[in-house]
């Protein structure tokens, strides 16, 4: 056995241990980053060839550093909405500023000021798919092309055209027959509604109604007149500047009982707006007083209040008037082996060949996780493990070194035996 190979076998198993230390205390500092992964110093023998039982040379030690990349992390909640934790599998999509992607666990994000994007304690930008019209989108599987950044500030004002409405309520059976041509002058009730234009401008709709007066009809004429029961009421709706929006107007028949048997909605197009039907199946008449009610759908101009995030990845952009709408969906990315992913500083990884292809998918499919909104997951070290590590690392250094002051001892003797 040589004596140096004794030196050099101690220098070896200091060094191995001063490694495992190392990421001792990187896991230690870490033990609080959000979405941080534990690194671990494993260890291999390495052989000297040519080593026999009857001249032993020793050999050394390799230290190969692994991430624990697939183990996740404890969850906690918090008070902001964009914080976010994947419950399962998968990784957020981010880029930096050169736009070159990353995989991440990390999901405190916040509202940059400048940019208006969602970046986490990293600096990296989260991304996702732009929704159009609340549509779901077609990914790539196996690449991050179609992702853009998740950027509130770039959502503006909104305003919904009307494009329905219904008016219910009760026409009075006492009303006396209306004579002549139903008008804007000459009618038996008239109600209003308030809708919107594409711009978000609002339109009133001003709806009259008249009972018709009862008529036997005459079957010879050219063209034949239908016979008029004395339930029958007219509906003509006027828009802005008294321009009749239904013609010819639209005809209401109730039964004996005072329910609507004909005629039940008006279809047209709203000045500046989209096509519109207003709704009447609702409507009575009844003994009394009338007693209409109406509702509308569309929104003036409103603005982006807040944001929220569903379970499947959906970022909701909530707006000053209760309405929200879903403006991008958040990807899931996962790969074979997430332990062999290669760590970048701000607690991102990029993919190898080792750890496989990029896949994309959409949380809570194909074994993906789940998006927790305002819940972020911690790092997944295990500070009690990682100090009893230190100790172990401590104790076999310091009989490492030992056998290096050993086979120095040995080696000053035997250039002692000159003298």
């Amino acid at each position: 056995m040589s004596l140096i190979s004794v030196l050099r076998t101690g220098v070896s198993g200091m060094n191995a241990q001063s490694n495992r230390i190392s990421t001792v205390a990187e896991n230690v500092q870490n033990s609080s980053t959000t979405g941080y992964k534990r690194s671990a110093a494993e260890f291999s023998s390495l052989l000297i060839e040519g080593s026999s039982t009857a001249n032993y040379t020793s050999g050394a030690v390799e230290t190969t550093v692994r991430r624990s990349i697939g183990a996740e992390g404890p969850i906690t909640f918090t008070s902001s909405k964009t914080d976010l934790a994947i419950q399962g599998n998968g990784f957020f999509v981010v880029q930096d500023a050169n736009k070159a992607p990353y995989l991440t666990r990390a999901g405190n994000f916040v509202v940059d000021g400048p940019t208006g994007n969602l970046v986490n304690a990293g600096g990296f930008a989260l991304l996702g798919y732009s929704l159009v019209d609340g549509q779901d989108p077609n990914p790539a599987l196996n690449s991050t092309d179609g992702l853009v950044p998740v950027n509130m500030a770039s959502l503006g004002l909104r305003a919904t055209p009307s494009t329905k409405a219904a008016v219910t309520g009760n026409l009075s059976a006492d009303s006396a027959a209306l004579s002549g041509t139903l008008s804007p002058t000459n009618f038996s009730k008239k109600s209003s509604l308030v809708t919107y234009d594409k711009l978000g401008n609002s339109v009133t709709l001003d709806i009259y109604l008249g009972r018709s007066a009862a008529s036997p009809g005459d079957p010879t004429a050219v063209p034949p007149v239908p016979a008029v029961s004395a339930n029958t009421w007219t509906a003509s709706v006027y828009g802005p500047g008294g321009t009749a929006l239904t013609a010819p107007p639209v005809t209401l028949v109730f039964d004996t009982d005072g329910k609507l048997s004909g005629g039940a909605s008006a279809s047209f197009t709203i000045p500046g707006g989209e096509p519109f039907t207003l709704d009447m199946s609702g409507m009575t008449q009844l003994a009394g007083a009338y007693d209409l009610k109406g509702a509308a759908n569309g929104k003036a101009p409103s603005a982006v209040t807040g944001t929220e995030f569903g379970s499947d990845g959906l970022v909701y952009a909530t707006y000053a008037d209760g309405t929200r709408l879903g403006v991008f969906k958040i990807p899931l990315a996962e790969v074979k082996s997430p332990d062999n992913l290669n760590p970048r500083a701000g607690n991102v990884f990029q993919t190898t060949l080792d750890s496989g292809d990029l896949q994309v998918g959409f949380a809570g499919l194909g074994g993906l996780g789940t998006v927790k909104a305002s819940a972020l997951e911690q790092s997944n070290v295990d500070v009690s493990t990682e100090l009893t590590t230190m100790i172990e690392s401590q104790t076999v250094y310091t009989a490492n070194s030992k056998v290096f002051m050993t086979g120095n001892e040995l080696l000053e003797t035997l250039m002692n035996l000159k003298r």
